[in-house]
């Protein structure tokens, strides 16, 4: 059994014994907010509604069963469908409701207030729920690329920044359950090289197949191991709600989203990030500058990323790199730092 199907059991089992459609008040109502993106063509903005205490953060010195408890934590939700919300952004409004899963996708028109690199809006009930007490609105920030940035990056998480062993079921779930951001371990030279792709002005955007259940968790990694911040695309592991995007939707809504911008692909060996890419170039030759894997099979021979490697065709160069030094010669090469 995969590793993301071992997850999407336990997340199915969990969500079975709790009650998602009460009528009661809830207790613990918040609305996460799961940051957003936009420009000229728009701005997009996600979040959830939950009926669950906010996980707290991990703590130096810290045991094992601690981090274990707040990674159950994060999965034991209790999604509230149907709840209306408002959004506000830069001087524009739009009203949404929440669906099945608690999920909302918003679309906003670029606003006259909308500035680089961060544009900060409020996501609030827009009427009453249950009868319940109002709560104050929750904060919403959206990446805005400046009209000085050269390019963008997309890059994946797991086994591409964050050590994961997603191939290693077993270890994987070790890592997940009883790591932190304080334990768990970015690979070498990972975050110097995004910060000097980035340099203080071109976003930074993470697609990743890990459940939107870990956005704290991968946002406090990000941030404490000093990654340039950018938006987190995420997907839910069950169902067909707006949560479940797959990741080829996300990229080429990166990309439609800020039409200006050339972008550089940074993803993995060890699932489908080669095939993924490969997809996306093919759909936008003239957008992406360079796509870059990071080896990490458990057998390099297998032949599934040489397939594409063998059938690439085209200028946009292709690297499967060993380790972050690779990557940097050749962005060096390229004129990308």
């Amino acid at each position: 059994m995969g590793a993301g199907r071992w997850v999407a059991n336990l997340e199915r089992a969990v969500e079975a014994r709790l009650t998602r459609h009460a009528s009661s008040p809830p207790e613990n109502f918040r609305i996460d907010s799961y940051d957003g993106h936009g420009g000229p063509s728009g701005v997009v903005v996600r979040g959830r509604a939950l009926d669950n205490p906010r996980p707290t953060r991990a703590a130096d010195g810290e045991g094992v069963g601690a981090a274990a408890r707040r990674t159950l934590q994060n999965f034991l939700t209790r999604e509230l469908a149907g709840v209306r919300l408002t959004i506000r952004l830069a001087g524009e409004s739009v009203d949404v409701v929440t669906d099945a899963d608690g999920y909302v996708i918003a679309r906003l028109p670029a606003g006259d207030a909308l500035s680089s690199p961060w544009t900060s809006g409020t996501i609030e009930l827009a009427e009453d729920f249950r009868g319940m007490a109002v709560p104050p609105p929750t904060t919403i920030s959206v990446r805005v690329p400046a009209a000085q940035a050269a390019f963008g990056v997309v890059s994946d998480i797991d086994d591409t920044v964050i050590k994961t062993g997603v191939q290693r079921v077993g270890q994987m779930l070790v890592q997940t359950f009883t790591g932190s951001e304080l334990t768990r371990e970015p690979f070498p030279g990972a975050a110097e090289l995004y910060r000097d792709l980035a340099a203080d002005v071109n976003p930074v955007f993470y697609v990743s197949s890990s459940p939107w259940n870990l956005h704290g968790f991968l946002t406090a990694f990000l941030e404490h191991h000093e990654f340039p911040r950018g938006p987190l695309f995420l997907r839910d592991l069950l169902g067909t709600s707006a949560g479940r995007e797959q990741k080829h939707g996300r990229i080429r809504e990166i990309l439609d989203l800020h039409p200006g911008l050339p972008f550089v692909l940074i993803g993995d060996s060890g699932e489908k990030d080669p095939q993924i890419y490969a997809d996306i170039v093919r759909s936008h030759p003239d957008r992406i500058l360079a796509v870059y894997i990071r080896e990490v099979r458990l057998d390099p021979g297998d032949g599934r990323v040489e397939k594409v490697v063998e059938t690439w065709g085209r200028d946009v160069p292709f690297v499967l790199a060993a380790d972050s030094l690779a990557v940097r010669r050749h962005a060096e090469s390229l004129g990308l730092l």
